[in-house]
């Protein structure tokens, strides 16, 4: 069966929670006193906000951020593919193969003339062309496209937050 995010409403936030979403999505690696101080909460009260966030789902984890060039993966693929069909058991060893390419940063189910959209991040075509050779030879595709990041203009894991509930 093939991983869906449930359904459900967006929770109400006020300015407290959106601060609070704002500075740790700045730096998550904030203590929660950090938080409190920069968003003018006592300890306790940042603290309680904090977990209901993470218990709505609203922070789902809180992670460190590598930067790939200093690991050598400065080269930055965006692959186009096509279906061969469209069946569940497809789409279920499809994702399954993808998941278990550490390169593929990113994959989506598309709508248009692409099906899938993946981001890999590797640190040469060469290593590009073993990651493509290992996803067809898993399952069979219709098209392979890839596109070549020359620069990258901006990227940010913040998300835009919305207006704080009165």
């Amino acid at each position: 069966m093939t991983w869906r995010r449930p359904e459900r409403r967006a929770p109400e936030l006020d300015a407290a929670d959106v601060r609070i979403l704002s500075a740790l999505q700045e730096d998550g690696s904030l203590s929660v006193a950090a938080v409190a101080e920069k968003v003018n909460l006592s300890t306790n009260a940042c603290w309680r906000r904090i977990r209901r966030l993470e218990d709505e789902g609203v922070i789902r984890r809180r992670v460190t951020l590598l930067d790939p060039e200093a690991l050598g993966l400065d080269v930055t693929v965006f692959v186009s593919v096509r279906a061969s069909e469209h069946s569940e058991a497809w789409l279920q060893t499809f994702a399954d193969a993808v998941r278990e390419m550490p390169e593929v940063v990113e994959f989506y189910r598309m709508s248009g003339e692409v099906d899938y959209l993946l981001k890999i991040q590797v640190s040469s075509i060469a290593e590009y062309d073993s990651v493509y050779k290992r996803l067809v030879s898993k399952v069979k595709l219709v098209d392979v496209s890839s596109a070549f990041a020359m620069e990258e203009l901006k990227h940010t894991t913040a998300l835009p937050l919305p207006e704080p509930k009165s």
